[in-house]
């Protein structure tokens, strides 16, 4: 898939025709839609083609429980166009972008809703659109690891096969980590045969090979929750949010530090600011990804001073009583 062309202005004129309509006006799936469903779902493929020769593919896996439902809303009547320009500014000339529905594989209707690698508006929009947000909960924790496994092992990505350039991996949520990828899930979800559960840090390792993953949590306080279980798992690439709403701007900024299209946090403040997002927001989303950039030395911290202080000479008294 990701055939066609990008035009931001297009997007815009979308997602601002709705920019005051419910989510359940936008949202109108009332189960899995059909093409989203995962079972012998096969590979999605983000590939090369004559209008989009470098594609770079992007997964957005989101939490699609009740307490997570703000974060596709504000995608599909907002920040969706903006993350997409920051990515083309990024130096990403052509991201190809799928959406992923995550819920619960214990209760959930529809623990897994999976779209196509899209490049176009209208497209990145219809797969957007077509999740299914269940809400309510099916009795346990959100199955975060079942979208790990999708993107490690039923997509297939020519920047990474032709350029051994990773793609990037979002996941937002607010629960703790899974330990295991279920065998007896991964079966009955998506048709896969596995011979033993796979531990949650094997399939973080398997998913790195070909995705930098981010896992984005909502806000400081769910941060206090889940947090330190993340983290533990992922490191630094685990953000915490100061408002949901920061979603888009928070995903685009870690693709600008990674791609070195800023050399810093003041230059994406900068950037952000020009495109219109307001002081506030902008200062929000600095904050949150601090701890990624000063992982790569782009917090806009002054480097620390190198070389030995000077030692004490000769042989005068030292103080110390002894």
């Amino acid at each position: 898939m990701g055939h066609g062309n990008y035009s931001h202005d297009a997007h815009v004129a979308m997602t601002a025709s709705r920019a005051k309509a419910p989510p359940k006006e936008i949202f109108t799936q009332r189960a899995c839609h059909e093409l989203m469903a995962p079972m012998n779902i096969g590979i999605r493929e983000a590939r090369d083609s004559e209008d989009h020769p470098a594609s770079v593919g992007i997964v957005f896996a989101l939490d699609v429980s009740g307490s997570m439902g703000e974060i596709p809303a504000k995608l599909a009547t907002q920040t969706l166009p903006t993350f997409m320009k920051a990515m083309l500014d990024s130096g990403v000339p052509d991201p190809q972008v799928l959406f992923l529905g995550v819920g619960c594989a214990i209760g959930d209707r529809a623990p897994l809703q999976i779209g196509q690698f899209e490049s176009t508006a209208k497209l990145m929009d219809q797969w957007l659109t077509w999740l299914y947000l269940e809400g309510g909960g099916g009795g346990g924790l959100e199955s975060y690891e079942l979208a790990m496994y999708f993107a490690a092992r039923h997509t297939a990505m020519d920047c990474f096969e032709k350029r051994s350039r990773r793609g990037y991996l979002f996941i937002t949520g607010d629960e703790p980590p899974n330990p295991v990828v279920s065998r007896e899930q991964v079966k009955r979800i998506l048709g896969d045969d596995l011979k033993a559960d796979i531990p949650i840090r094997g399939i973080i390792e398997e998913t790195q090979r070909s995705f930098e993953p981010f896992y984005l949590i909502p806000d400081p306080g769910r941060g206090q929750r889940v947090g330190h279980a993340w983290r533990d798992l992922l490191g630094d690439r685990v953000v915490v949010m100061q408002d949901p709403d920061d979603t888009s701007y928070v995903a685009a900024g870690l693709v600008a530090l990674l791609e070195g299209a800023v050399d810093g946090l003041p230059a994406l403040v900068e950037k952000l600011r020009a495109a219109g997002v307001a002081e506030t927001q902008s200062a929000q989303v600095a904050k949150s990804l601090t701890p990624f950039a000063a992982t790569l030395g782009r917090d806009g911290s002054p480097p620390p001073r190198l070389g030995d202080p000077a030692l004490p000479e000769g042989d005068g008294e030292s103080g110390h009583d002894r």
